[in-house]
């Protein structure tokens, strides 16, 4: 249920692009003006998840989940009549309370329910973000054509909203966890809950949020530059055959995006449950750093550009399943849902560094300085997690409960 409600507010961040051209072209106002609406829902769907994980924490995932469907409908309605820019922006602010409090709520609540299958619950449900707009994509650009793009807020808006709002009655808490302080040889958990506060006085908390920021604006300044660099290229409409699949190369690697961002989740945080969080991390990590260069190297070839863009993606999305898989078993299960949502603040922090990639490009003259600063932050991150996060995790989960 987690799942299918993440499926449902995925397109309030992933279904976005398709909207902003029938914007600009009804009301005459700048993209630039737009997308400002965007990266208010960014931050209030990140940076207040602390606050709806509290809540979660003290009251169950059902009345979290429930404002969050109606507060995501709401602020697609108000899109649909959104006459003036301040209204856009309102309703973009209120489109990311709900979305937030529905992914940090499913979020927890996987890490909860599932404490000896973190890495996989937690990857599984993430997916429903990652994945699930590419159900819905299609039918959205065929109604924004034939009926408007006002008509394709209302309905669908409503549709995904009351979707939400019907599973938040089925969501229920996960017991108290009578596994406390399972350990197995790849993943060692703590004997204690830690709280909010005492989270944020930790070092190894913060040692995590470096490595998610590192990571997330790495991946972020990569792939938000994909559309520019394509053209840079000269590939971007270039056909490309693979698999009997044909494509233009730039619709190809988009395509791949959305499939690959959400099979990276569950199948790292699975792996992660096998072998430990930090060795993944550090694989992951290193995979990305790798395929970043790879991709401004080999990139001018349209099949290159596509394969490597989905080594860029699979090596990217997992950092939203590792980290709060990561968090619950270093901090512990009761305070979860709060204690992961600290944490995932760093996807806020993170895009506000993505703007800094347009003006080293323009500073620069080229890409290059991008992929090489994007491709050194997630290899650094990768040596953070078996040098640095490693043993302190190790020191402080081997302190007496």
């Amino acid at each position: 249920m987690g799942i299918v409600c993440m499926a449902m507010i995925a397109n309030l961040q992933y279904g976005w692009t398709l909207f902003v051209n029938p914007i600009a072209d009804r009301h005459g106002w700048s993209r630039a003006a737009i997308q400002v609406a965007f990266t208010i829902f960014v931050l209030t769907e990140t940076w207040l998840v602390p606050i709806e994980g509290y809540l979660v924490d003290k009251f169950g995932p059902r009345p979290v989940v429930m404002v969050g469907g109606i507060l995501c409908g709401l602020g697609w309605v108000l899109n649909s009549y959104a006459d003036s820019l301040t209204l856009l922006y309102v309703a973009a602010a209120v489109g990311g309370i709900g979305a937030g409090a529905v992914y940090g709520t499913c979020v927890g609540n996987a890490l909860k329910w599932f404490p000896d299958r973190r890495g996989l619950a937690a990857g599984l449900t993430a997916a429903g973000f990652g994945a699930g707009s590419a159900l819905t994509i299609v039918p959205i650009a065929a109604f924004i054509k034939s009926n408007g793009y006002e008509a394709a807020f209302l309905y669908f808006g409503i549709g995904q909203g009351l979707i939400v709002f019907l599973l938040s009655w089925f969501l229920t808490r996960a017991p108290d966890a009578k596994t406390m302080g399972i350990s197995t040889a790849a993943v060692q958990q703590t004997k204690r809950n830690y709280s909010p506060s005492e989270v944020l006085r930790s070092p190894v908390f913060w040692v995590m949020y470096l490595m998610f920021v590192l990571v997330a604006a790495g991946g972020l300044m990569a792939t938000a530059q994909l559309g520019p660099i394509a053209k840079d290229f000269k590939i971007g409409d270039i056909p490309v055959s693979i698999m009997g699949l044909a494509l233009p190369a730039l619709t190809f690697a988009l395509a791949i995006d959305r499939v690959l961002n959400g099979i990276t989740r569950p199948f790292f945080g699975w792996v992660s449950d096998k072998i430990g969080r930090e060795q993944t991390m550090f694989i992951a990590f290193a995979l990305e750093a790798i395929g970043i260069l790879a991709l401004y190297n080999f990139g001018q070839h349209p099949v290159a550009f596509v394969v490597l863009t989905g080594v860029v993606f699979f090596a990217w999305g997992e950092i939203y399943s590792l980290f709060p898989s990561t968090c619950a078993d270093t901090f512990g299960t009761k305070f979860a849902a709060a204690n992961a949502g600290l944490l995932y603040t760093a996807k806020g922090t993170a895009s506000l560094l993505v703007p800094l990639s347009s003006v080293l490009a323009a500073a620069t003259g080229s890409w290059h300085m991008v992929f090489i600063v994007a491709s050194a932050m997630n290899a650094l991150a990768a040596l953070m997690a078996w040098f640095v996060l490693r043993p302190m995790r190790r020191r402080q989960m081997d302190k007496p409960a």
